[in-house]
C-alpha cells in the first residue's frame, strides 16, 4: 500500500474530512461571536486581512483572500459606506490605490478578533481540561505545518 502513490489511507481521509468540518463550524461560531451583523463574511474576512496586512491593492487583497478581484471590489465598496477603509495613491504606482483601514476600521477589526478570541479562550477554559488544551496546542502545530506546506 505505501508504495502505491494513489493510495490514501483510511485516516487520513478521515482526519480531512473531520479537520475540515470542525474548521468549518468552529468559523461559523466565530462568526456569530464578533458583533459583525450589517458585514457579511466576505467582508469581515476582507476587514481582517486590511488589519493584519496594512496597505494593500485591491487586486493582491483579492489574490490573497482566493477571490476574483471584482468581488473584492463590491466588498471593498461596501466597506468604505461604513467607513471601514480608505483609499491612497500608490506611491510605487500612481495608477493603482492601496487600500488601508480607517481608525473605525481599526477599531472593528481589532474589536472583532478580541472577541472571538476572548469566546473561544473562555470555551478551552471552561470545557477541557489542561491536558486537553495541550493537545489542542499540540495538533494546531501540526495543523500549522500543513497550512505552510
Amino acid at each position: 500500500m505505501a508504495d502505491n502513490p494513489e493510495f490514501i489511507s483510511e485516516s487520513a481521509t478521515r482526519a480531512a474530512r473531520d479537520v475540515r468540518v470542525v474548521f468549518s463550524r468552529l468559523r461559523r461560531r466565530l462568526r456569530e461571536v464578533a458583533d459583525t451583523d450589517e458585514l457579511t463574511p466576505s467582508q469581515v474576512a476582507a476587514l481582517t486581512r486590511l488589519g493584519r496586512q496594512g496597505a494593500v491593492s485591491t487586486s493582491d487583497l483579492a489574490a490573497a483572500e482566493g477571490v476574483r478581484p471584482q468581488s473584492m471590489a463590491a466588498s471593498l465598496t461596501a466597506l468604505d459606506q461604513h467607513g471601514l477603509i480608505e483609499r491612497h495613491p500608490d506611491p510605487g504606482d500612481g495608477r493603482r490605490q492601496l487600500v488601508t483601514l480607517t481608525t473605525l476600521g481599526r477599531e472593528r477589526a481589532e474589536g472583532t478578533r478580541q472577541a472571538r478570541e476572548e469566546w473561544l479562550a473562555r470555551a478551552l477554559h471552561d470545557r477541557y481540561t489542561e491536558a486537553e488544551r495541550r493537545t489542542v496546542i499540540e495538533a494546531m502545530t501540526l495543523l500549522e505545518r500543513l497550512a505552510e506546506s
